[in-house]
């Protein structure tokens, strides 16, 4: 198979370029603030205590998050990936429209913007992760298919049968005009991340505040999905092609994508424990099996 031919540039009006990717972050920041508006407005899932956030604070919370994704994900891939670049021409830095973003950026920018929200607003920060962590497949998922789209990220050779070619009219080329992934077929690891790290968490988050009602147990969400995330990228790595400026290190013997999720899967196993503990809830408040919700609500 051959990668479609679709333009990364959905619309162009006039000098300005609407592209797929910007409209998945778009599209991940409206579905993610919709679906949790919905979940604090359902009562059932919190009681018997309120829900911490109103509308307001949600919509204010988004603009919180949307900068710490922005700013970490930049950050993170230069400091991760590609600092090289920068230190020549440090205006490189502000030139997003050319790629290069990091999701473990972004995911630190969410949480250095997540505890100052908290603080702010006097909210568990342990709650406000959950509430996050509902959220976040949503725009993992657009994201992985915006990489699809633009032919980026692509895996590692492969005879598979469903192996794809990442060339077309399309994808980048080298300076002889020669595809820069190759012609041999290789994994499309961008939807393997798009259900894993999208399909796959949201059906686990799904369960876990809807049907086990977990959001009694803050921490327990956040921790479950950032070692689920963890786990699925460090799987994925291994049929996902290194990004050709790291060093041989982080090419064959362990990625840089790979090391970065240990690091979570083990932060996420951490808050798990907590969370399982009771260690995570306000003062005053009880563990769940402590507490019954008031009859219809449970």
């Amino acid at each position: 198979m051959t990668l479609p031919d679709i333009d990364p540039v959905l619309l162009h009006i006039g000098p300005l370029a609407l592209r797929w990717y910007a409209l998945a972050y778009v599209a991940g920041i409206a579905l993610g603030w919709w679906y949790l508006t919905r979940v604090i407005h359902k009562e059932s899932l919190w009681a018997p205590y309120p829900a911490p956030l109103s509308r307001e604070n949600l919509e204010d919370l988004i603009i919180w998050m949307a900068l710490g994704i922005i700013l970490g994900g930049r950050v993170g891939y230069v400091l991760f990936y590609d600092l090289a670049p920068i230190l020549k021409n440090p205006l490189q830095f502000f030139k997003v429209w050319e790629g290069g973003m990091s999701f473990h950026g972004g995911f630190i920018g969410v949480c250095i913007a997540g505890v100052l929200y908290s603080r702010r607003h006097s909210i568990n920060p342990w709650t406000l992760g959950d509430l996050l962590a509902c959220a976040a497949p949503i725009g993992l998922f657009f994201g992985r298919i915006a990489n699809f789209i633009n032919g980026e990220l692509w895996g590692r050779t492969t005879d598979a049968p469903w192996g794809m070619v990442f060339c077309n009219r399309y994808t980048p080329v080298d300076v002889y005009g020669h595809c820069v992934a190759g012609y041999l077929p290789r994994h499309p690891s961008q939807l393997y991340e798009a259900v894993l790290e999208g399909i796959v968490l949201f059906v686990v988050g799904y369960l876990l505040v809807h049907v086990w009602r977990k959001l009694r147990q803050p921490g327990l969400i956040m921790g479950v999905f950032i070692a689920g995330y963890g786990l699925a990228r460090v799987l994925v790595e291994f049929v996902r092609e290194p990004d050709a400026q790291m060093l041989p290190f982080f090419k064959h013997v362990i990625t840089m994508g790979q090391t970065l999720s240990l690091l979570m899967i083990m932060g996420g196993a951490i808050a798990i424990w907590l969370a399982l503990r009771g260690k995570t809830l306000p003062a005053g408040f009880t563990t769940t099996n402590e507490t019954k919700a008031p009859d219809g609500l449970a």
